[in-house]
């Protein structure tokens, strides 16, 4: 895919993430969008399109199953908002559906915003019960998502040496670096043998290896580039949006030639990001990077999905801080899922939010210094799924 034209984000806004149980949808929704709109300098009526990730209204507080949902909190009517639903890449999809929407030229100022309320659900109605029930009548029996990448843990440290150490040195680090964020669900820092001591859940995964389940909203207004009002916005431009939906529900569980050492649909997003982005020395041009760490070894797996380095190199990146803040490509300095949590909707423009805020150099303590390019990065489904974008400031 050719990129059109450059969009740019005016407009952030993010709440809080946590159990946030005395919030409502309705409140996550207006306080994540206000944030933005007064962050973009614009009205709530000058908004001409919007798009909703809830990813699974069916186990949180039976909200965000239309557009109706965003619309009425916001008295955002007489406009086309619109409700997307992609597992984990809900939200990155909501920002690429509302970037077509300004290269169409329908809109001329749209809203992407993610929510999910998770934590008002007992565990007997967790999202494992209700993918077991209610999603594919076979494929689905059995299947957990820490399970899941429990095989890939195991298949990674059989065939390149990883260790438990290893994936337990990602926990640490995000939640060394969420410690560092306001906003994340859990603010703590830990220790490898806190990480290795906490209870089981998937050999090898621990809970300390696990993002928590969490309520939150997040919101992006963009423009095309042509329409920045530069005395009054900080824009922040999207350079590449890829997505890719690269397996079925069958896949890559019953393929024989899976390795289980990699996914294809995040290399095929990246490959699509990066062409429209100009990217081809991922380390050398990306300057912090936010993925999908729902499980510590997701985000090994991610580094070479990603081209931050060659097959086998993941754990050199973790054993030299090289993705540490203050390290040559920082990654989740957010604290990441593992920190923040993942209020599955909300997860993807909140990664966006965070990026946005590194290259305006508003970060606080865990800014990267004289960072210019981020990336968001997005897997869900059964690994199926994957969404990335690539942000610039042109400051």
């Amino acid at each position: 895919m050719v990129k059109k034209r450059d969009i740019a984000i005016i407009g952030i806004g993010v709440t809080e993430f946590g159990e946030l149980f005395n919030h409502s949808y309705d409140d996550l929704v207006r306080e994540a969008s206000l944030q933005a709109i007064a962050d973009a300098g614009i009205s709530m009526d000058q908004v001409q399109g919007a798009w909703l990730s809830t990813a699974f209204p069916e186990i949180g507080v039976f909200k965000g199953r239309s557009g109706m949902d965003l619309a009425e909190p916001l008295n955002l009517y007489n406009i086309p908002v619109t409700r997307v639903s992609n597992f984990c890449a809900s939200g990155a999809d909501a920002i690429r559906n509302a970037a077509n929407a300004l290269n169409a030229g329908e809109c001329d100022v749209v809203m992407a915003l993610g929510v999910e309320k998770l934590r008002d659900r007992s565990s007997q109605d967790s999202i494992v019960k209700m993918m077991v029930e209610l999603s594919h009548p076979f494929y689905q029996k059995g299947f957990t998502a820490a399970g899941t990448f429990a095989v890939y843990a195991n298949r990674i440290m059989h065939e390149y040496g990883v260790t438990k150490e290893d994936i337990a040195g990602v926990s640490v680090k995000n939640h060394g670096h969420g410690f560092l964020n306001e906003k994340a669900h859990r603010r703590m820092s830990c220790s490898i043998d806190q990480v290795l001591g906490s209870p089981m859940v998937a050999d090898p995964l621990t809970v300390m290896d696990s993002c928590p389940t969490t309520d939150g909203a997040a919101c992006l207004i963009m423009v095309r580039a042509e329409d920045v009002d530069k005395s009054k916005h900080k824009p922040i431009y999207i350079h590449g949006i890829g997505l890719s939906i690269s397996t079925g529900w069958d896949l890559p569980f019953f393929d024989p030639k899976h390795d289980f050492l990699s996914f294809k649909a995040t290399r095929d997003a990246a490959d699509s990001a990066y062409n429209q982005a100009g990217i081809t020395k991922p380390m050398d041009q990306i300057d912090l990077v936010e993925l999908h760490d729902c499980f510590s070894i997701v985000e090994l797996l991610t580094y070479e999905d990603l081209g931050l380095c060659g097959k086998g190199e993941a754990k050199d990146l973790i054993r030299g801080n090289v993705t540490k803040l203050g390290g040559e490509t920082p990654v989740n300095v957010s604290g990441g899922l593992l920190s923040c949590g993942h209020p599955v909707g909300a997860t993807g423009v909140r990664m966006v939010v965070e990026v946005c805020n590194h290259l305006r150099g508003n970060a606080g303590e865990r800014q990267v210094k004289g960072a210019k390019t981020g990336l968001t990065h997005n897997i869900g489904g059964p690994g199926a799924i994957a969404s990335v974008i690539v942000l610039r400031n042109e400051n």
